[in-house]
């Protein structure tokens, strides 16, 4: 059996380091385990045909709301943004997570081109890139120096009170856009440069025709979406680690936003079986109870960001990381 080691931390103090594992990442062996029991689960794998409807409508919405805004005031912009916008800019960037996974059509090159649809009133371009670090995420969950999702040792030094851990949370998506970036920079494919020129027309089209606010409020739409806000809770939630004790380094939500986030709060559920849809993850956890009962979870995003930040003992250093085995290294 593997050791975690999970340095001794005084209460209310933060750690100095990430809580290091030596055992491999918990979901491929929990996959088989369930399978060989549920081997019905397989049924549930494939793409959701309601995928593309889903994503159009919430794209020709936000398009549509952001030119009725054309001229209207900042505060209503700043108010409309946050409490329409950001709900809907935060579902279509889910909605890209679940294309990075080839989880609307069986072709990939269909889904990418749908990903880069989804993108438009995001307004910055991002879903290529997107899929190929997050798919790293998945099969090298935790690893040291491939993982993009675990904070820089730089970001978890210098974020260690409430107001600098309020900071980070409120401009999280920068750091989760510029992190692969400095850490593990890939050259850019020829997807990702459509993407680019799609996206820069989309946004320059919405400057010309109908001016600055309606561009303007996409971006707001997408930053605080992806800050103090209950949605960007999962962020945190998925794989923050607030208790060492448990033992445990993936997490699931079941609360009501889960309707509006194509269920990525059944966290665990989704890195056990990343070729289910999120309109069916929660199959999962209903034909396996007895594999997710017992595992720690949340019923509130909200009440997440807000033990986040409150708690003196928790912070960028509150992640599970492992080193890259010896057999991973054969599995590439």
């Amino acid at each position: 059996m593997g050791v975690r080691e999970v340095e001794e931390q005084e209460e209310g103090v933060m750690a100095t380091d990430f809580f290091w594992s030596y055992t491999e990442e918990p979901h491929a062996s929990r996959r088989k385990q369930i399978l060989s029991q549920h081997p019905q689960i397989k049924e549930l794998f494939g793409p959701d045909p309601w995928a593309f409807v889903k994503i159009t409508v919430v794209v020709l919405l936000q398009l549509y709301t952001a030119t009725s805004l054309h001229d209207s005031g900042w505060m209503k912009i700043l108010a409309v943004s946050y409490f329409f916008g950001s709900f809907l800019n935060h579902n279509l960037f889910l909605a890209i997570h679940e294309l990075s996974h080839n989880l609307a059509f069986s072709t990939p090159s269909l889904n990418r081109w749908l990903g880069i649809f989804a993108n438009l009133p995001i307004g910055v371009p991002m879903s290529i890139t997107f899929q190929k670090y997050h798919l790293e995420h998945h099969r090298y969950q935790g690893v040291d120096g491939i993982d993009m999702d675990v904070p820089s040792n730089l970001e978890a030094l210098l974020v260690r009170n409430t107001l600098t851990k309020s900071i980070w949370v409120l401009f999280q998506l920068f750091f989760y856009a510029l992190r692969p970036l400095f850490l593990k920079p890939k050259p850019p494919g020829s997807w990702e440069f459509i993407n680019f020129a799609i996206q820069i027309a989309l946004d320059a089209a919405m400057v010309h025709f109908w001016g600055w606010k309606s561009f303007m409020y996409l971006i707001l739409s997408t930053f605080v979406g992806g800050g103090m806000h209950p949605m960007a809770g999962h962020f945190i939630s998925e794989h923050y680690v607030f208790n060492p004790k448990e033992e445990q380094e993936t997490y699931s939500y079941y609360g009501p936003l889960n309707l509006m986030t194509w269920s990525v709060g059944y966290h665990n559920e989704h890195h056990d079986f990343p070729r289910i849809p999120g309109s069916k993850l929660h199959k999962v956890k209903e034909i396996a109870p007895e594999y997710y009962n017992g595992l720690y979870s949340y019923r509130s995003w909200s009440h997440v960001i807000y033990m986040y930040v409150m708690d003196r003992a928790v912070g960028p250093f509150s992640r599970m990381k492992r080193k890259l085995s010896t057999s991973s290294k054969k599995s590439e």
